[in-house]
């Protein structure tokens, strides 16, 4: 699989946007034995990436994913180990919807050879593309900042309880980033009429847990935006409104991601 498999645009800068879970695209072999549900793809990351469209102002490299996290969750450890033992959470291929609907039609389900091609032939080239472009950032700068780009429905009661802060920033507990810095991140954004938590439900999934080791240089903080922050009350894309109102806020956690981070390398 090559770089069709995400999209990848370069910039100088040392911090990259790590975006896993805003594709729709499912091959035709798949598609042909999801449930309706799964179809509908409730579950992605509506045009979370589309709120970041500054990026590029600020020098930044971004990866986004192309296929739907149906075919294989890019936010998800290769051996498919549970992020948060003892909580529901779904799986590196789901078999369920975040609601707890069969993702496929009865007697469909993938076995476990398949899960192994999918994940070499989509999970691993995005995972591969990251890392390089992590390296290269490092040689660059001499430290890198990765930003995993996320959204979610406010309220699932299977996943968490009560509804989701707008910004749900995670740092898993200070090992993926230096806490202060984290903090520095998140109080940009206080003071704009947004509710914000470090490290609540969301500590940061498998790519913030994974490449966030900032003993080497690398500063890793994930992103959950609840979805009732930009999209539309009834729709997948982003409300215009919405989106002037927190575009500001996650420029200004960005900026200070880059304005901070160097006190701590």
């Amino acid at each position: 699989m090559s770089e069709a498999a995400f999209h990848l645009v370069q910039g100088a800068g040392p911090l990259v946007l790590s975006a896993p879970h805003p594709g729709l695209d499912i091959p035709g072999e798949i598609a042909a034995r999801l449930t309706p549900e799964a179809l509908d793809q409730i579950d992605a990351d509506h045009a979370v990436h589309e709120l970041y469209d500054f990026a590029q102002d600020l020098g930044a490299t971004t990866v986004t994913a192309r296929y739907s996290r149906y075919v294989v969750d890019l936010n998800r450890p290769p051996d498919d180990a549970s992020l948060y033992p003892g909580q529901t959470t779904t799986s590196l291929v789901p078999m369920e919807t975040f609601k707890g609907a069969p993702v496929y039609r009865a007697g469909q389900e993938p076995n476990e050879a398949e899960i192994v091609w999918r994940t070499a032939l989509y999970w691993k080239p995005y995972h591969e593309a990251l890392a390089r472009e992590i390296e290269r950032i490092k040689a660059l700068h001499g430290y890198c900042l990765l930003w995993d780009c996320h959204s979610i429905e406010p309220v699932l009661p299977r996943l968490f309880d009560g509804r989701l802060p707008q910004l749900n920033l995670g740092s898993f507990e200070g090992r993926a980033c230096p806490t202060p810095l984290a903090r520095a991140v998140l109080a940009a954004a206080e003071g704009r009429d947004f509710t914000a938590v470090l490290d609540g439900r969301f500590k940061g999934g498998y790519i913030t847990r994974n490449y966030g080791a900032p003993a080497a240089r690398t500063f890793a903080l994930q992103l959950e935006l609840a979805q009732d922050a930009y999209l539309t009350g009834l729709g997948r894309s982003p409300d215009p409104a919405k989106k002037s109102r927190l575009r500001p806020a996650l420029f200004s956690m960005l900026e200070t991601f880059l304005k901070e981070a160097p006190r701590h390398v």
